[in-house]
């Protein structure tokens, strides 16, 4: 199950949570050792008893002890973490790449739950069910008209595969209430679904995290994509706030030639680890460009880094978030985790990417967009900060800085013309999805490509939009009025036509993508 309503805003940015906890080994079976008997344990655990057995009203004393670990890591650094049992359980899937239940994204849509995407392999497109399809009933439990959270739809559509779910679905175009009897099983949550052919020669791929299954699932689209005629590719690492270090390598490894070193750690006690590309590569030749942006952390900047400093393909956008350390993961015995901090990485020329912090200063880490915005950073690349200290140099003599994010080849700034005013697109999810559900069936038959050429031609979309929203206040002059009527397409056309077709559409207004396409038509001439 996921609830998909992230939709990017051409009205602002933001830093993706993730970035926070992306990047880190995965060591599962962490020696017992690290969690002995001492005389610090036996301290709180005796702490704990007499405030069970003493304090004078009733204390959840596990609620209490998860507040005082993630209160302790917080002391540290930015990015060791604590996750309770159920946190750990969801982001542990996500970065898994796979969950058990029927296989749906949906959203709530007057307090009923409404099928937004089919998840290509799952159960609930083994059955028939569609997007635009209401589940109002599972298995006896009512899901419409009660107030329900994300979380308890979850935890009624989710659950062990091989259990038995009976759907009461209903479906508007046929006006028919149905009934499906399906089984929970495994459902793939794609993290390179977003690929396509941009131009005759350059194809296009979004990878949205380093989960388990994201380097098959990227080396399957580059195949294809070669297929398809790509001699060049551009790799979209925007609000990609990393995920596993070994996924990362192994992606970086589909650029790079054998013996190239990707990135190297150094824990505490001085031990380095190398890890270097193999001969197995599937894009090694042809042209390479990594978009990056604030929002990009941790594994995607070793990816963008090992790039940058092998000299193969051309980092474009802004300047990555800065994220160089390494956290492991420990299971507590009780279903919730900790990531601790365990080493720093540095990309090939020895650059440590970490930008600076402060022990127990997360409030002050967080700032960082805040101040990047104030100080200019996202308008000029002039803006950005270097230390001479930390200049690197790459084997064909491109100088490259450490200490705080990659910073791009190519600067694209903030595209502050296309802003407009929160106000005017608070109505715009709901609207979208009332013109995407009423006009579904015929949009599907006419197919996207129809629809794209097409689209609101003489405006009657838009025209509404703003009749059923309008206030005195709104003052739309005609490029808010074609930016605000492109982002109804794109919402509309992803709610009809899904993930990639939203980004075609996105896409063919991006800054950054633009840059990228006058870089190839100058290498043309």
């Amino acid at each position: 199950m996921k609830n998909k309503n992230n939709l990017p805003l051409y009205l602002g940015l933001s830093l993706a949570i993730g970035v926070l906890i992306g990047g880190f080994f995965n060591f599962p079976n962490v020696n017992s050792s690290v969690f002995g008997t001492t005389d610090s344990n036996q301290k709180i655990q005796k702490l704990l008893t007499f405030i069970e057995q003493e304090y004078v009203d009733k204390v959840d004393t596990e609620v209490l002890l998860d507040n005082v670990i993630a209160d302790l890591l917080g002391k540290l650094d930015p990015h060791s973490v604590y996750f309770p049992k159920d946190e750990f359980l969801a982001n542990k899937e996500n970065l898994q790449g796979n969950f058990e239940g029927i296989g749906v994204q949906f959203s709530m849509h007057k307090d009923t739950l409404v099928v937004t995407h089919v998840l290509k392999g799952g159960p609930s497109e083994g059955a028939g069910i569609l997007a635009g399809d209401r589940i109002l009933v599972a298995n006896q439990d009512t899901l419409f008209n009660k107030n329900l959270s994300n979380l308890d739809i979850v935890k009624v559509l989710k659950g062990p595969a091989n259990t038995p779910v009976a759907l009461s679905v209903y479906r508007k175009d046929n006006e028919a209430l149905l009934t499906f009897n399906l089984e929970r099983n495994k459902v793939a949550i794609q993290s390179a679904e977003v690929a396509y052919m941009l131009t005759d020669q350059l194809g296009y791929v979004k990878l949205d995290r380093f989960a388990m299954t994201s380097f098959q699932e990227l080396q399957q689209q580059l195949v294809a994509l070669k297929k398809e005629g790509a001699t060049n590719l551009i790799l979209d690492l925007r609000q990609n706030g990393g995920g596993y270090i070994h996924i990362a390598n192994q992606i970086a490894d589909q650029f790079l030639s054998e013996g190239k070193l990707i990135v190297f750690t150094e824990n505490n006690k001085g031990v380095k680890e190398e890890f270097y590309a193999t001969d197995k590569g599937v894009f090694q030749k042809g042209k390479v460009y990594v978009l990056i942006d604030e929002g990009s952390a941790s594994a995607s900047e070793i990816v963008a880094g090992a790039l940058q400093d092998n000299d193969i393909g051309t980092i474009v956008g802004r300047r990555s978030f800065g994220k160089g350390l390494v956290q492991e993961e420990m299971k507590l015995g009780d279903g919730s985790a900790v990531r601790l901090t365990i080493a720093r990485y540095f990309t090939p020329t020895g650059r440590s990417i970490q930008k600076p912090y402060k022990m127990n200063d997360a409030q002050g880490y967080a700032l960082d967009y805040q101040n990047r915005l104030l100080n200019g950073e996202l308008l000029s690349k002039d803006s950005i900060k270097v230390t001479d200290s930390l200049k690197f140099t790459t084997a064909k003599g491109k100088v490259v800085y450490g200490g705080g994010g990659i910073i791009p080849d190519v600067f694209v700034a903030v595209d502050t013309t296309r802003y407009i005013e929160n106000r005017y697109f608070m109505k715009i999810n709901d609207f979208t999805f009332a013109y995407a559900d009423t006009h579904r069936k015929a949009l599907l038959t006419k197919g996207f490509t129809s629809f794209e050429r097409e689209y609101d031609a003489n405006t009657k979309v838009l025209n509404a939009y703003i009749h059923k929203f309008k206030t005195e206040k709104w003052k739309l002059n005609s490029k808010q009025k074609h930016i605000l009527n492109h982002y109804l397409k794109a919402l509309i056309t992803r709610q009809v036509f899904g993930e990639t077709a939203f980004y075609k559409v996105t896409n063919t207004e991006d800054v950054m993508i633009s840059k990228i396409l006058e870089l190839e038509a100058a290498f043309m001439d």
